[in-house]
């Protein structure tokens, strides 16, 4: 199967830091070419309407809204020859796919609490250009505030026309389903988050080849009952940011045709890794977690995925207790359906595993009745 060209944004290496008028520059690369000169130009505001904005964002600051799920894009098409990023009140690690284009770049938001501007190299004259901004770390690697960009003193701005999508999905899960790791090598390494790229995970490659507008609300290390960390799938798979006390986003206000929903890898691993028995809370919590978002999403076709990693594919208490939970959610709802992966990695899923799941999700999907006036 030949996955799209573009994915919501692809991935060459362009970053370096400066500093300039007091600020925080990271300054991209390209082709071994360096931008010496930050732009001191228009500035067009965060706020400006011609912002495209796509992703569960917190949107209740006046300076522009803070960019925090994984997959989350900004969007705008302007003319002129310089192009500059400005981002805000960074916490953690924050890494994005930008594609100015069709040619895109890694590029790192500022160190916390400061202000950067990310200047892109220079731009083709005479032309209209498209600026895609696609969050490729994960939510609880860090967030940060997008304040808008600097383009040429006397440049225009427009709003990109709406994407031709045939429906909306939203994707649940862990590490699997945001991509973690996929681009280390032979080990998984949690310091820089520069290689977990969720411009290749799953969930965005099955999205993007079913031409799918979509969310992800994925957290490494969460599980249904435990995990890694603190904070469970029950918690937070309705708030705005990933943390069980956060404001709650509003969920109705984007309401999926397909809901895909991926754990149990983390309830699995972190109870044997402590000689402790699989999770009695596993089936309950799951089969409510299921429940509470059927009411936020009334009219959506659920599926309950399966694997990805060891647990998923070889556990025999995960393979039981997810299917307990699969008999009692499917019996109370005609409309929850359930998928196993039979393709799995000692380690987490790299790229070229990604893919393969990808390819077996997105030929079941085409195979499903509810799929047909999507297709």
């Amino acid at each position: 199967m030949e996955f799209p060209r573009r994915a919501f944004g692809r991935c060459l290496f362009c970053r370096g830091l400066s500093a300039f008028g007091g600020l925080i520059i990271a300054t991209a690369v390209a082709d071994g070419v360096r931008t010496k000169d930050l732009l001191r130009g228009r500035f067009i505001p965060a706020t400006d309407a011609c912002f495209r904005y796509e992703g569960r964002l917190d949107t209740a600051g006046a300076d522009g809204p803070v960019v925090i799920w994984e997959g989350s894009r900004i969007s705008l098409d302007f003319t002129g020859t310089q192009l500059a990023l400005k981002f805000a009140d960074a916490v953690g690690q924050n890494y994005f796919n930008v594609e100015v284009d069709d040619e895109p770049a890694v590029i790192v938001s500022a160190p916390a609490g400061g202000e950067s501007l990310v200047a892109c190299p220079p731009l083709k004259s005479g032309r209209r250009h498209r600026l895609v901004l696609f969050k490729r770390s994960e939510a609880s690697a860090g967030h940060v505030r997008f304040a808008g960009v600097e383009i040429s003193p006397k440049a225009q701005v427009w709003a990109p026309p709406a994407p031709d999508y045939r429906l909306r999905m939203i994707f649940f899960g862990d590490s699997i389903t945001v991509g973690a790791c996929n681009e280390d090598g032979a080990a998984d390494q949690w310091e820089n988050r520069r290689t977990h790229n969720h411009a290749l995970s799953y969930s965005t490659l099955t999205a993007a080849a079913l031409q799918a507008d979509y969310r992800c609300i994925a957290v490494s290390g969460m599980g249904i009952a435990t995990g890694y960390v603190p904070v469970k799938a029950g918690e937070v798979w309705d708030r705005l940011y990933p943390a069980a006390d956060s404001a709650r986003a509003d969920p109705p206000a984007w309401q999926p045709d397909v809901v895909c929903i991926n754990f149990g890898e983390n309830d699995d691993s972190f109870s044997r890794g402590h000689g402790q028995p699989f999770p009695a809370g596993y089936v309950p919590g799951y089969v409510a977690l299921v429940k509470s978002m059927r009411i936020a999403y009334p009219k959506a076709h659920f599926v309950l995925l399966r694997g990805g990693m060891y647990g998923g594919a070889k556990s025999e208490p995960l393979r039981m207790a997810w299917d307990e939970v699969m008999a009692r959610v499917e019996t109370d709802d005609p409309n929850v359906g359930h998928f196993a992966f039979s393709h799995w990695t000692e380690t987490h899923p790299r790229v070229k595993d990604d893919r393969a799941m990808a390819e077996e999700l997105i030929s079941w999907l085409r195979q499903q009745s509810f799929m047909r006036r999507f297709l």
